[in-house]
């Protein structure tokens, strides 16, 4: 049924580490149906046993009527459930829709929720790491995400439109690039036994190679980088030390994370063909984006031999509002609402 001004749709972001839950109204108009936010709240992920937990907090004193709902969760979807990654939660629609009487509720992939997301954001909320050729487009894109996790999604070009399909790329195998790299992966088979993509490219992937590069004797970390680390965010810590050049081992570890994030980028953009864009999503780009920019992450990104031209082809932006996987959740829902 169509939407009126009325409806309201209720949107998520679950992440390993914070929820952004969001309340919609649809506004329809000439150029089609938009989303009007009308609250938004964050939940500590780790303080909550699941997602119902935080629904119920949030909707506590709720009186308007929700006609539809969607969460972006970190993991594999399949028939309305997930197991999250990164949490130790499961996630059933048929369950939310009952508890909150909630007609119409989707789960998708966190990385499809940023992917969808990207429609609905303006120029301003991008930052260009790379030009590319605007020749090329329209085409595929992808969107690579690195957070808690590394989350990776792709949307294809059917000749009108981008449709999103989702994967967990981030859990494919670490592929070193250098002798230095290969060192790495040894040292990291020793602790999990498979190293993903993510135990390198990801919050846990810059504490993993700082611990590299202190065990294996190749930095002292400063005693002030050691102090602060005892009560604070150790992957946010790195990367001020290494932002201000106090800590030549933080310094290490955010080029060697630049480096791998950017080569992994470059392979994902290969396999989907992203002449159309490559977007790099979540709160470290954004943090780093002057590191992004650099010669290391450009070079490492279009390293792909004979393909090193189109690599250099391809745009690649940064995603700068940190409400798009959310936005991406709620238009997601509007459109299945749409469709009923």
């Amino acid at each position: 049924m169509p939407p009126h001004r009325s409806e309201h749709i209720l949107a998520g972001d679950i992440g390993g580490t914070k929820c952004n839950i969001a309340l919609f109204s649809v506004d329809r108009s000439e150029i089609g149906e938009q989303l009007v936010p009308l609250r938004t709240r964050r939940f500590a992920s780790a303080s909550y046993p699941r997602l119902n937990t935080i629904l119920r907090e949030f909707l506590a004193k709720e009186t308007l009527l929700i006609h539809a709902a969607c969460f972006g969760v970190p993991g594999p979807v399949h028939k309305g459930e997930a197991k999250l990654t990164n949490l130790p939660w499961g996630v059933n629609a048929q369950e939310i829709s009952e508890e909150f009487s909630i007609p119409s509720v989707h789960l998708i992939n966190d990385l499809a929720a940023n992917a969808y997301g990207i429609s609905e954001l303006k120029l301003s909320d991008f930052l260009i790491v790379q030009a590319g050729d605007p020749n090329l487009e329209p085409g595929n894109r992808c969107v690579i995400s690195p957070g808690t996790g590394l989350g990776e999604a792709g949307l294809y070009w059917d000749g009108k439109r981008h449709r999103v399909w989702a994967c967990e790329g981030g859990h494919a195998d670490f592929a070193p690039r250098s002798e230095l790299e290969v060192a790495l992966l040894q040292y990291l088979t020793r602790h999990f036994g498979h190293v993903s993509c993510e135990r390198v490219t990801s919050g846990q992937g810059i504490q993993n190679i700082f611990n590299f590069l202190r065990d294996t004797g190749r930095g002292d970390p400063s005693p002030e980088v050691v102090a602060e680390m005892a009560t604070q965010d150790t992957g946010y810590v790195i990367s001020k030390h290494a932002h201000s050049g106090s800590c030549s081992v933080c310094v290490q570890t955010m080029e060697i994370f630049v480096g791998c994030l950017a080569a992994e980028a470059g392979n994902l953009a290969l396999k989907v063909m992203a002449i159309g864009g490559v977007y790099l999503g979540g709160g470290i780009p954004v943090r780093n984006a002057e590191r992004i920019k650099s010669t290391i992450f450009l070079h490492a990104f279009a390293d792909k031999g004979r393909m090193d031209a189109l690599m250099k082809k391809m745009p690649i932006q940064i995603i700068l509002n940190d409400q798009a996987a959310l936005l991406g959740a709620a238009r997601y829902a509007l459109d299945a609402l749409i469709k009923s």
